[in-house]
């Protein structure tokens, strides 16, 4: 029998840094949420530009907290009434459903995470080839990691790993799905690429290969796998009949791989050397 607690407090948590360009339409996207109660936590790195003003004109809890993403995010769990945690960037939207949705999954399935997939928008020519690139992701959760948790099981495992950038999604996801097990829901995040270009994606992989190493051992995967290197990814192989149909974008796709490989392996045996 499906039960559903209507009046369980969910916390958002948002970290940003100089993110006036954005922060308002994932803000104006929770207050159109279907689900409530819900508060709305700001952790910002100390932003230069109007983020923080604009964050202030949708909810009072707004803080400053550094050095890097998962430490603001912890701080936010800290900060948080609600019973459930949902960790959002600045530049997303939540469809209507999600949050609701979220909820009735996790007190439902018993599980203690949700993944919520992505789809990407943007503007200009890559961040076309970034969306048929993500395009290729759905039904499989290679790339995607839980976003709404259970704060108690988020408590109890000590939240995200410090000492991880980037992968500390995966990092913690697979902490949660092996004691608690993880469900996926069918509602959207837009995730908004806006203007993207090749430097943006190279220099974002580069940096994240810096942080890799830690991730990779503390969850022993080899740094050849299909989290690391695009092309060993099976979706690709499963959809070869969206590649054919679709040859330019694919040949840019491959492209656009291929630096961020590149830019992710230098960061990855920079940071070794």
């Amino acid at each position: 029998m499906e039960r559903f607690m209507k009046n369980s407090l969910v916390t958002v948590v948002i970290t940003t840094k100089n993110e006036e360009l954005v922060i308002e339409d994932l803000l104006k996207s929770i207050k159109k949420q279907s689900y409530s109660p819900i508060e709305t936590i700001i952790v910002d790195n100390s932003s230069i530009d109007k983020t923080v003003e604009i964050a202030k004109k949708y909810t009072k809890y707004v803080f400053t907290k550094g050095p890097e993403r998962s430490s603001q995010r912890n701080y936010g769990a800290k900060k948080a009434k609600g019973k459930y945690l949902l960790f959002l960037d600045a530049d997303m939207e939540l469809l209507p459903g999600v949050i609701e949705e979220c909820v009735k999954k996790v007190q439902n399935l018993g599980v203690g995470g949700i993944i919520i997939p992505e789809k990407s928008v943007g503007i200009g020519f890559w961040a076309k080839v970034k969306a048929f690139e993500r395009s290729f992701y759905v039904g499989y959760d290679i790339t995607d990691a839980a976003r709404f948790f259970d704060k108690s099981v988020f408590l109890k495992l000590s939240g995200f790993d410090e000492n991880i950038t980037g992968p500390e999604d995966w990092d913690l996801s697979m902490r949660v799905q092996k004691k608690y097990g993880i469900a996926t829901a069918e509602s959207l995040i837009y995730h908004n690429e806006e203007q993207l270009s090749l430097w943006k994606l190279m220099k974002k992989k580069y940096y994240y290969g810096k942080k890799t190493r830690v991730y990779l051992s503390k969850n022993k995967i080899s740094s050849v796998s299909p989290q690391t290197i695009f092309f060993l990814r099976k979706a690709f192989y499963k959809k070869t009949d969206k590649i054919i149909a679709h040859p330019f974008l694919s040949l840019a796709m491959i492209y656009m791989l291929s630096l961020e490989l590149i830019a992710g392996a230098l960061g990855y045996y920079g940071r070794k050397l």
